[in-house]
C-alpha cells in the first residue's frame, strides 16, 4: 500500500508540474488555472464510479485531492 501511495504522490506532483507548465505558457495564467480547475471538478462530479454502494466518500476524497493540487498553484508573484 506504501509503494501505491508512493507512486499516486508521484503522479500529482507530475500532474501539477505540468499543469503549471502549459499555465506559465498562457497569457493569462491564472484565468487558465481557474477554467481548468472547474473543467476537472465538473468531471470528478460526472464520473461513473461502479462496484459501490455509496460513492458520495470517494467523490468528495476526489474533489479535496483536486483542491489540494490547485492550492499548490500560486499566481505569479510580483517580483
Amino acid at each position: 500500500m506504501d509503494e501505491l501511495n508512493g507512486k499516486l504522490i508521484a503522479c500529482q506532483i507530475l500532474i501539477t508540474g505540468l499543469i503549471a507548465r502549459v499555465a506559465n505558457e498562457q497569457r493569462d495564467p491564472l484565468r487558465f488555472l481557474t477554467d481548468f480547475r472547474d473543467e476537472i471538478k465538473a468531471v470528478v462530479n460526472g464520473v461513473n464510479i461502479a462496484g459501490m454502494d455509496s460513492t458520495d466518500r470517494v467523490r468528495a476524497v476526489a474533489q479535496k485531492t483536486v483542491d489540494e493540487l490547485f492550492s499548490l498553484m500560486k499566481p505569479l508573484s510580483s517580483d
